[in-house]
C-alpha cells in the first residue's frame, strides 16, 4: 500500500531551450553560400578540424566564414586553408590567428581516396559547411569540379524553369 502524500506535490515547469541551435546542431555554424554556383560537387566527406578554445567559441558565436576556404591534402594530413574565424569577444591577448591553417582529421583511408581524387586535374577539396555534431566542430568537405561560366548559366536557366514550373502546378491546384 502506498503512502499518500500530506500536501500536494508541485510539477516542475517546463525547461526552456537553453541550448543554441547552433552548438546543439540544429544549425549550421557557417556556410559556404557561393560554392553551389561556383563548383558541381561530386562527394561529400565529414571531417573533424583541430581547433583551438578561442575558435571553438567564436564559432558558437557564428564568426566563421568559409567563403574562401579550401583543403589541400599534404604529407598524408588534410589540412584546412583560408577559412576566417573571427577573434572571440571575451578572448585575451591569447586569442587565436583568423586565418591560420587547421589540420582536419580523417580516416588515412580517406585521405588515401581524397588524396587520389585531388591529383586528377580540375578536382579540388572544398569546404561546403561547418556544423557541431556530439559538442565537436565538424567540417563537410566536398570534392570539386569548378563551373565554366556557361554551367553557371545553364544551371541558373534550369533553376528558373524549375521555378517556374512549380508556380505553374500551385496555380493549376488554387484554382
Amino acid at each position: 500500500m502506498t503512502r499518500q502524500p500530506s500536501h500536494p506535490v508541485k510539477q516542475a515547469p517546463a525547461k526552456a531551450k537553453s541550448r543554441d541551435p547552433v552548438a546543439s546542431g540544429d544549425r549550421d555554424a557557417a556556410q559556404n553560400r557561393v560554392a553551389p554556383h561556383n563548383y558541381f560537387f561530386l562527394e561529400k566527406y565529414e571531417a573533424g578540424v583541430a581547433l583551438r578554445g578561442t575558435e571553438v567559441k567564436s564559432i558558437r558565436e557564428g564568426k566563421a566564414n568559409l567563403r574562401d576556404a579550401y583543403g589541400l591534402i599534404k604529407d598524408g594530413e588534410a589540412f584546412l586553408l583560408n577559412a576566417h574565424i573571427g577573434a572571440y569577444s571575451h578572448g585575451s591577448s591569447n586569442n587565436h590567428e583568423a586565418l591560420r591553417t587547421r589540420k582536419l582529421l580523417l580516416h588515412q583511408e580517406e585521405i588515401r581516396k581524397l588524396t587520389g581524387k585531388t591529383q586528377q586535374k580540375g578536382l579540388t577539396l572544398i569546404p561546403t559547411r561547418l556544423y557541431f555534431r556530439n559538442g565537436r566542430v565538424k567540417c563537410e568537405l566536398a570534392v570539386a569540379r569548378g563551373k565554366q561560366d556557361w554551367d553557371k548559366r545553364e544551371t541558373e536557366r534550369r533553376r528558373e524553369a524549375d521555378k517556374e514550373a512549380r508556380a505553374a502546378i500551385a496555380r493549376s491546384r488554387k484554382a
